[in-house]
């Protein structure tokens, strides 16, 4: 009787073991998955962001061959433009080139505000047209954008968590990159036109306002 009820106690123990290192082994596997899951999550993101930044550099030789034609003495502001673009096609990883995809925009916001200056190249059907393109590809690009961030909020939310950056770690999944402009980048470029009957203060990311000058030339900051 006495061997039956240790016999039995035995088996109990055991199979509360067994429950026990499967319970903990189904949430080590599942955490890891996350994990991956997350991780993969920002590539396809990324690949997504990619593809719309890549027909925005499509665009940008025939642009500037266009304003050059308007605007030759413009070289510096074409060449930052060339060297960016090129930067974004040697770097490597999500978070160079999102920089150099960065910089890329800046230096197309400079040279898209050159038609204030050119009366003619603001006339220019084929510059219109080329605006038009790049425009809705700046809107596709600020959605994708805004996917990939939310992937990327998802992924350093878990990895922040107690047992995520154990399970992070295990996976191999680093804190991933936001993809977004610089304080620095924000702010400029900043262009300011002004002329008799109003002025107009037009800058990256700011509202025009009206300023009381008279008889001032265009200047670009």
């Amino acid at each position: 009787m006495l061997k039956e009820k240790k016999s039995k106690t035995g088996w109990i123990v055991l199979i509360v073991i067994l429950a026990l290192i499967l319970i903990v082994v189904a949430v080590v596997v599942s955490g890891y998955n996350k994990a991956i899951r997350y991780d993969e999550a920002i590539q396809e993101k990324w690949a997504q962001v990619e593809n719309v930044l890549v027909r925005r550099f499509d665009l940008i030789p025939n642009l500037v061959e266009t304003v050059k034609g308007y605007a030759q003495h413009e070289e510096e502001l074409f060449k930052h433009i060339a060297d960016a673009r090129t930067k974004y096609f040697q770097t490597q990883g999500i978070a160079s080139k999102a920089q150099a995809a960065t910089e890329v925009q800046g230096f197309l916001s400079r040279l898209l505000l050159l038609r204030e200056q050119y009366p003619e190249l603001k006339a220019n059907q084929n510059f219109l047209k080329l605006q038009d393109q790049l425009e809705g590809t700046e809107n596709r690009i600020a959605v994708e954008r805004n996917r990939y961030n939310q992937a990327v909020r998802t992924v350093n939310t878990y990895k922040r968590s107690f047992f995520g950056r154990f399970f992070c770690n295990m996976a191999g999944v680093e804190q991933a990159e936001y993809f977004e402009a610089t304080e620095e980048q924000k702010a400029a470029p900043k262009v300011i036109f002004k002329s008799k009957q109003n002025s107009l203060s037009t800058a990256h990311n700011e509202r025009p306002q009206k300023i009381d000058m008279e008889s001032l030339e265009p200047l670009t900051k």
